[in-house]
């Protein structure tokens, strides 16, 4: 089985998809694409992802993308040291969590990115005009690479990104109410909810230590526990 990960180290959805390979002990090889350079525009990425974007699995050959669906297919090729719950209802509960990372917190997460580190070194490059900045990522759109010039040039004070940051408390209080009565996110068993929380959250440490904060006492003990899995180091 020859699996190849294209990704990025800031890449939340490469991280957990490295999470999720690591918890599996699936051999894997890498290949960076540096994101902040631009490197997802070339060529040759693009005609592995038009929507230029990692991370992408290529499975002997075989191009998958979208992050969750990497992991849904890890799941179905090697079953042993499972991430997803046995039970119907228990992988539905799993769902709901992955769907609101996937459309919710995941956009969120890209916006206070830009706007708070990737601004920094994007600027230190160079962004040049808008109009440069818009032809090189011409396959995101016009809207995606004008909200990112703004997070760029305006970092925290650009339109949307307070409520963004609101969206990420909001879940992260979610989170410490779903921890009250069980170990996990859901249930007893750690999951592919875990994988996608931990590593959404990850970054936030990195910023303000959120997940450490005083009213977050079950978020802050699910945290430590989480980080502390050997998987989570990839």
């Amino acid at each position: 089985m020859a699996l190849e990960l294209y990704h990025h180290g800031s890449s939340v959805c490469a991280a957990k998809v490295r999470f999720a390979l690591a918890e599996k002990g699936l051999p894997w090889t890498g290949h960076y694409v540096d994101i902040l350079k631009g490197e997802q525009f070339e060529p040759e990425f693009l005609a592995l992802n038009p929507k230029a974007v990692v991370p992408v699995l290529v499975h002997d050959g075989v191009v998958i993308v979208e992050s969750t669906v990497i992991c849904e297919y890890f799941e179905e090729i090697a079953p042993e040291r499972p991430i997803y719950p046995r039970t119907p209802l228990a992988r539905a509960r799993v769902r709901v969590w992955t769907k609101a990372v996937d459309e919710e917190l995941h956009p969120a997460c890209s916006a206070i990115t830009y706007a708070v580190s990737h601004r920094h070194t994007i600027l230190r490059n160079g962004a040049g005009s808008f109009d440069e900045f818009l032809a090189a990522g011409v396959n995101e759109g016009t809207a995606a690479r004008r909200r990112k010039w703004q997070w760029i040039q305006q970092g925290l004070e650009a339109p949307g990104v307070a409520d963004q940051i609101r969206l990420y408390d909001a879940y992260l209080h979610k989170m410490e109410q779903s921890l009250r009565d069980a170990n996990w996110l859901v249930g007893d068993d750690f999951s592919m909810a875990d994988i996608l929380a931990l590593t959404t959250l990850d970054f936030a440490t990195r910023l303000n230590d959120l997940p450490h904060s005083s009213e977050l006492t079950h978020l802050s003990r699910w945290y430590d526990e989480v980080s502390a899995r050997p998987s989570a180091s990839a």
